[in-house]
């Protein structure tokens, strides 16, 4: 079955109007399979002042929400529904950073899956990556050789408990991101966080995104 044609452009959720963008970093949201851009409402007030965030509604409806592509099992994107996105994410991006200082990128599970596709596509699109309870779509057709992410500022946030997304992918992203990915990396770990996102762990990305 193919997928439903995406909007011509995302439907965004943007914390503040047009007029106070300017001179502002900007942080794309990207939600978890099933959510929608309502993941992120009031997430601006817990960043480093000033910023903009751009929550994004993923192009597939699903299961009363939206996700980002389909797939074959969760983490594991097909590789043209995933490009197809991506494609999608860039045209957008390239209309919308124009009055920003900077551009990183923000995904939560899912989104996070989604985020991680798109620096592996174009790394140099963004200043900064926060990655949150998920994996790197791996299999997926994206390139992922040695310094790939080059001095790219990331953080990954997770509890090592989780057990929605599958163990052996996490275990890959993570020896990746140490070791092959070039990123400067921000590893944190929640225990009892389960799937999800805490207070401390906002507090931690408001201080990462403070300092990259």
């Amino acid at each position: 079955m193919s997928e439903p044609a995406a909007p011509a452009a995302p439907f965004v959720d943007w914390s503040v109007p047009p007029p106070e963008r300017d001179g502002t970093p900007l942080v794309v949201a990207l939600h978890g399979r099933g959510a929608d851009e309502r993941s992120f409402a009031g997430l601006a007030p817990h960043l480093p002042a000033g910023t903009t965030v751009a929550s994004v509604r993923a192009p597939i409806p699903e299961g009363g929400g939206y996700a980002w592509f389909a797939n074959r099992g969760i983490g594991r994107p097909l590789p043209e529904s995933i490009d197809r996105t991506a494609r999608w994410l860039f045209d957008w991006l390239e209309t919308a950073r124009a009055p920003h200082t900077r551009v990183s990128v923000l995904g939560f599970s899912g989104g996070m899956a989604m985020a991680g596709g798109l620096v592996l596509a174009r790394p140099r699109e963004f200043d900064a990556a926060v990655l949150l309870s998920g994996t790197l779509p791996w299999d997926a057709g994206l390139p992922a050789d040695a310094g790939r992410l080059a001095g790219l500022p990331v953080f990954w946030g997770r509890d090592t408990e989780d057990r929605v997304i599958p163990a052996d992918l996490v275990d890959r992203t993570g020896a990746w991101l140490r070791a092959d990915s070039g990123a400067a990396l921000t590893e944190r770990v929640y225990p009892g966080l389960g799937h999800g996102v805490s207070a401390q762990e906002i507090a931690d990305v408001r201080d990462f995104l403070d300092r990259a």
